[in-house]
C-alpha cells in the first residue's frame, strides 16, 4: 500500500529538518519565505529569532506541514513534506511534539487526561496511556497535578502541561512556538531549563522565541529570519 511503502522509504540517517531552495508566496501575493537553505541535526537545540513578519510562522508551519512550499524541497525526521500527501501528514506528526504560547489544554479535561489525549489520537492503547502519562508529568515536576484541572493552575504549570503533552509520545523533534510568551520572566527560565534537559536526552529542540535573554543566556544555536530569508546562522560554518 502506498502508505506502507512511504513509511518503509523514510530516512532515517538525514538532518532532523533540511530546507532546499525553499520558497514560500500566499495567494495575497506575501513573499514569506524566500530561497531558504538550512539543515538541522539530530540532537541541535535551535533558536529561531526576528521581527514580526520576519517569515517565522511560515517557517514553523512548512516544517508541520501545515504550509506547502512553492519551491525546493522541505525534509523533516526523514520524510518528504513537498510530496507528502494530506492523508500521510499524521505519520510525520507522530514524530514531533508540539509546544504553543497559548497551552491549549482543554478546560474540561483533568491534567492526567490532557497529556493522555496526544496519546488516544495515535491510537495508544489504555495500559501504554497508563504507564507513560505519569512518567511525563513526572519528567516537567507535576507528578502530583494530574487530577487537577487547568483553571487550578497558574500559567507556568499550565505550560508545563503543555510540554508533557509534548513529550509522551517519545518524539523525534519537539517545536516550542514563543513556548514563554504567556508566562512570567521566572518561569520563562525554568521552561527553557526543561527544554535544554530534553534536549540533552537526545530530542531535537525548535523553538521561536521573542526573548533575546534567553538566547543569550542559554547559549544554543540561534537562527535568524529577516524578509523571508536566513540572514545568521551561529551553527559551525554558518548559514548555508
Amino acid at each position: 500500500m502506498q502508505t506502507d511503502t512511504f513509511e518503509i522509504n523514510r530516512i532515517s540517517d538525514k538532518p532532523v529538518i533540511e530546507f532546499k531552495g525553499v520558497s514560500k508566496t500566499y495567494a495575497t501575493g506575501t513573499h514569506a519565505i524566500e530561497d531558504v537553505n538550512i539543515r538541522i541535526n539530530r540532537g541541535e537545540f535551535v533558536f529561531v529569532v526576528g521581527s514580526s513578519g520576519a517569515g517565522k510562522s511560515t517557517f514553523m508551519k512548512l516544517i508541520m506541514r501545515e504550509e506547502k512550499a512553492n519551491t525546493g524541497t522541505v525534509m523533516v525526521n526523514g520524510f518528504n513534506l513537498t510530496k507528502m500527501t494530506r492523508n500521510q501528514i499524521p505519520m510525520l506528526r507522530r514524530t514531533m511534539g508540539i509546544v504553543f504560547q497559548d497551552f491549549r489544554l482543554i478546560p474540561t479535561m483533568n491534567v492526567f487526561d490532557n497529556v493522555a489525549f496526544a496519546m488516544r489520537v495515535v491510537g495508544a492503547s489504555d495500559k501504554e496511556i497508563r504507564l507513560k502519562v505519569p512518567k511525563a508529568l513526572s519528567k516537567v515536576g507535576l507528578g502530583d497535578k494530574a487530577h487537577s484541572m487547568p483553571m487550578q493552575l497558574s500559567g507556568g504549570e499550565q505550560q508545563r502541561v503543555g510540554l508533557a503533552r509534548a513529550l509522551v509520545n517519545s518524539p523525534d523533534l519537539i517545536i516550542a512556538d514563543e513556548p514563554t510568551g504567556n508566562v512570567d520572566p521566572n518561569m520563562s527560565y525554568d521552561i527553557v531549563s526543561l527544554l535544554t534537559e530534553i534536549n540533552k536526552r537526545g530530542t531535537t529542540i525548535l523553538m521561536v522565541t521573542h526573548d533575546h535573554n534567553l538566547v543569550r543566556d542559554f547559549q544554543h544555536r540561534v537562527i535568524m529570519l529577516d524578509s523571508g530569508r536566513i540572514v545568521a546562522d551561529n551553527a559551525a560554518g554558518g548559514a548555508e
